[in-house]
């Protein structure tokens, strides 16, 4: 196969460590390689990301009787990037009562995603 035959799909800057390697996830006829990596941690995030980008949500919630009426919240493992809107939907329809322990589980599993939305905060009651 030729290099002319190569081109980059996509360019992804890790975040595992300081480093920030700029990898190029390249078209090689029918595969996808990687390079620019410096370590297996960059690769695994470089394909993570390539095929299946996931992310950690942070948002706000509704609260009853709460002396906030939001309180922020985030899901305590990434889930795919493809359903943050419909999760961001989700919690919108969804309304707290307080008191709340910073951690508390908020909705749990949401869409099934095996991610639990959780309190950020601690919020008292009114």
């Amino acid at each position: 196969m030729s290099e002319s035959s190569a081109s980059v799909v996509k360019v992804i800057r890790c975040i595992v460590c300081p480093t920030g390697c700029q990898i190029q996830a390249i078209s090689k006829g029918s595969d996808i390689v990687f390079e620019g990596y410096t370590c297996k941690r960059g690769l695994e995030y470089a394909e993570q990301e390539y095929y299946e980008p996931k992310r950690i949500l942070t948002t706000t919630i509704r609260v009853e009787n709460g002396f906030l009426p939001l309180l922020p919240v985030r899901t305590d493992k990434p889930i795919l990037k493809e359903k943050l809107d419909e999760a961001l939907s989700e919690i919108a329809k969804t309304v707290v009562s307080a008191p709340i322990v910073m951690g508390d589980i908020l909705i749990e599993n949401i869409l099934g995603l095996e991610s639990n939305v959780i309190a950020s905060r601690n919020l008292t009651q009114k």
